[in-house]
């Protein structure tokens, strides 16, 4: 059985985010904790109306993450089990934890896309 837990050692800290990630059976599996308050619109900029084009099912563990559509928001809090379709920008409150499961393939774009905002956000 291939599996993660919170324990992964494979973390990276990039400032506003510490993530564990695995790939389990075509998913992209990732326990996040953030660690600042941030809006993600910064970091998905460059893809397709600067929004994530890649699914995501999830659970919000602590705090709470509130998504942007192009036609309305929703906002799901500790506890609350979430789906996000393409076409999303989510925003998170400082502590909040969540695990999160999006389609390897799917996510790479959105993945390059975000590295290459934080560096230039970080003067990299």
């Amino acid at each position: 059985m291939a599996r993660i837990s919170p324990d992964t050692p494979e973390l990276v800290d990039e400032g506003i985010v510490e993530v564990r990630t695995a790939e389990l059976g075509g998913y992209t599996v990732d326990f996040l904790t953030i660690k600042q308050q941030f809006d993600m619109s910064d970091m998905l900029r460059g893809l397709p109306g600067d929004q994530c084009h890649c699914p995501h099912w999830g659970v919000v563990t602590r705090g709470a993450m509130t998504v942007r559509y192009a036609d309305h928001e929703e906002t799901a809090r500790t506890g609350d089990v979430y789906y996000m379709p393409p076409g999303h920008v989510p925003a998170f409150e400082v502590g909040t934890q969540l695990i999160m499961f999006s389609p390897t393939e799917d996510v790479q774009a959105t993945d390059e896309a975000i590295k290459r905002n934080l560096a230039a956000l970080q003067g990299a």
